[in-house]
């Protein structure tokens, strides 16, 4: 009973390590999908009384005895006996043999190797940022499924060797100014390289007030503007409005001054001329008031006339003289007042 254990475990442990083994399968030929790829089997001594037979993962896919072919076409194989596969697909991977048998049924010779199917590489796109804190610049080359990539980096159309990494970073002191980099991706079976960019590094932009973004910070000085445009108008037409209305105050009393005075003015409307020329009746004397000649004339006289002065009126006398009353102005000759 415990041979039969023994025995079961041998064979187990047998059986993990075949498995681990096949999943280890080493590669000797690469290939994508699409593309066509002739095995490398040469036998020069080839001819049609030998047996020439092709295996995929132990299933024939080539058979030919005596110059006929039975299992594939005549055309996928050389004269050294080589294998041509077309439109190669996932599928397609696995192990290949040939076998070349001479006619007595003997190996001449034999081949085998695996082939391996992987995708072409997309094309990688380059990208950078420029990091000011660490006075440096970094670039990453972006790509689908980078496992299993190769990376490559070309600066101003120099290959930099020691840079297989998918990012890099370069000082900005080694970078002086502007340079175009360019990366580029590969596997076993295809390659492709990004669109060349130039990088520019340029000095970190003042920060932005109190720490908003710049937009915010135009709307809100833009906005306070506009609100102090709207009170300085509200202000001004404040302002504007009692002096308005006292001008219009100073116009309406002026006016009514103006027809006041008129009004007062109408009774001495009427010129002194016209008064003259139709008055009918003589205006009644003044009252007597003495003159200062007559005044000067009583106070010098001597009291005692002499012979030789003439004999003068005496003051009733004057009073009673009427006073001149005034003609109108005429272009002709005036008449003296008697």
């Amino acid at each position: 009973m415990a041979c039969f254990h023994t025995t079961l475990g041998v064979i187990i442990l047998s059986g993990f390590i075949n498995l681990s083994a096949a999943n280890k399968v080493t590669c000797e030929l690469y290939a994508a999908v699409g593309q066509s790829l002739t095995l490398p089997f040469v036998y020069d001594r080839l001819a049609n009384s030998h047996v020439l037979r092709w295996t995929h993962n132990d299933k024939i896919i080539f058979y030919r005895q005596q110059g006929r072919v039975s299992v594939g076409k005549p055309g996928d194989i050389s004269a050294t006996g080589s294998l041509l596969l077309k439109n190669l697909q996932l599928s397609s991977a696995g192990a290949y043999q040939a076998n070349v048998l001479n006619p007595n049924g003997t190996l001449a010779k034999t081949w085998t190797g695996n082939l391996c199917m992987m995708d072409k590489v997309s094309k990688p796109q380059l990208t950078y940022s420029c990091d000011f804190k660490s006075s440096a610049v970094n670039l990453n080359c972006h790509v689908a499924n980078p496992q299993g990539l190769a990376f490559s980096w070309i600066l101003d159309e120099n290959t930099l060797t020691s840079e297989t990494r998918q990012k890099l970073s370069i000082s900005l002191a080694q970078l002086k100014g502007e340079r175009n980099f360019t990366c580029g991706v590969a596997n076993k079976v295809s390659q492709a390289k990004s669109d060349t960019v130039r990088v520019t590094c340029k000095s970190p932009s003042p920060p932005t007030l109190l720490c908003f973004a710049s937009k915010t910070v135009v709307a809100v000085l833009g906005g306070g503007t506009c609100l102090i445009l709207l009170l300085l108008t509200i202000i001004i037409a404040l302002c504007c409005c009692p002096r308005r209305t006292k001008t219009q105050k100073r116009m309406r009393d002026k006016g009514e001054l103006g027809m006041l005075s008129l009004s007062k003015r109408e009774p001495d409307s009427i010129s002194p001329e016209y008064e003259t020329m139709h008055a009918t009746e003589d205006p009644p004397t003044p009252s007597p008031e003495p003159s200062p000649s007559g005044c000067y004339n009583s106070a010098s006289q001597p009291e005692a006339p002499t012979e030789n002065t003439p004999p003068q009126l005496s003051t009733p006398a004057e009073e009673q003289r009427p006073s001149p009353v005034p003609k109108p102005r005429t272009k002709g000759p005036q008449t003296p007042n008697v």
